[in-house]
């Protein structure tokens, strides 16, 4: 009969020796992200500083508004025919 011990020790992983190439291969993928992720912040580093320091807002000079129409304004509401987007669409597209 076996104890306890004798079923704990026992080795049901098989022959060990066979997958010699795992370890390797697993240091060669940690490697291979760890480099990505490095060139993934630089590349979104370098990226954040050709952005403007502030974006121009809603009137201010430099931003072209003028195409931009507020269907809710006046009489050109009921006579524009196009397809312009209502209030709530313009704010979420612009």
């Amino acid at each position: 009969m076996l104890t306890t011990v004798q079923v704990l020790a026992e080795n049901n992983f098989g022959d060990t020796r066979t997958g010699g190439l795992a370890g390797p291969m697993g240091l060669l993928m940690i490697v291979a992200l760890a480099t990505v992720t490095v060139l993934l912040i630089r590349n979104m580093n370098a990226r954040l500083r050709r952005l403007p320091d502030r974006f121009p807002q809603h009137g201010e000079p430099g931003r072209v508004d003028a195409a931009v129409v507020d269907p809710t304004d006046g009489p050109a509401a009921q006579d524009s025919p196009t397809n312009t987007p209502t209030g709530p669409q313009q704010r979420r597209n612009g």
